[in-house]
């Protein structure tokens, strides 16, 4: 048994160490495209989410008339 756990960590280092890694430069980009992107979502979801309730407000206040 700790052989092939011993094989598959050995493995998994050696596929780890063929990855092409990015440099400072480039990750830096790609967090500031993440976070950037998730504002946007976060935004837009915040949005629906408001206009949703206000619909089903509106929506529930005209049935109970």
């Amino acid at each position: 048994m700790t052989k092939k756990v011993k094989k598959f960590f050995s493995e998994m280092v050696d596929e780890l160490k063929k990855s092409a890694w990015p440099n400072r430069k480039e990750l830096g980009k790609a967090t500031l495209i993440v976070i950037v992107g998730m504002f946007f979502i976060s935004f837009y979801v915040s949005v629906v989410d408001f206009s949703l309730l206000n619909i089903v407000d509106f929506v529930s206040r005209c049935i109970r008339i």
